[in-house]
């Protein structure tokens, strides 16, 4: 029993848009901080609870964590 599959199309090497370009342009267009990763073992019931409140928020945990930690020990 044989069985065809259809591949699509080659890509093509289309030019990217502009307006992808000047989006990548202007997201760092702000004052450009060196950044450090941090690495933290939490429990997973307290990793649960900070995700489902983001995700109610609609913010990323990362940013949340940030500002907690900005009004704990300043910004530098």
């Amino acid at each position: 029993m044989s069985k065809k599959i259809s591949i699509g199309a080659k890509p093509t090497t289309r030019a990217v848009p502009a307006a992808a370009d000047a989006w990548v342009e202007s997201r760092n267009a702000g004052e450009v901080v060196p950044m450090k990763r941090l690495t933290i073992d939490i429990p997973e019931s307290l990793h649960r609870a900070i995700k489902g409140q983001c995700a109610m928020r609609g913010t990323k945990i990362a940013d949340e964590l940030r500002e907690i930690l900005v009004q704990k020990y300043g910004k530098s």
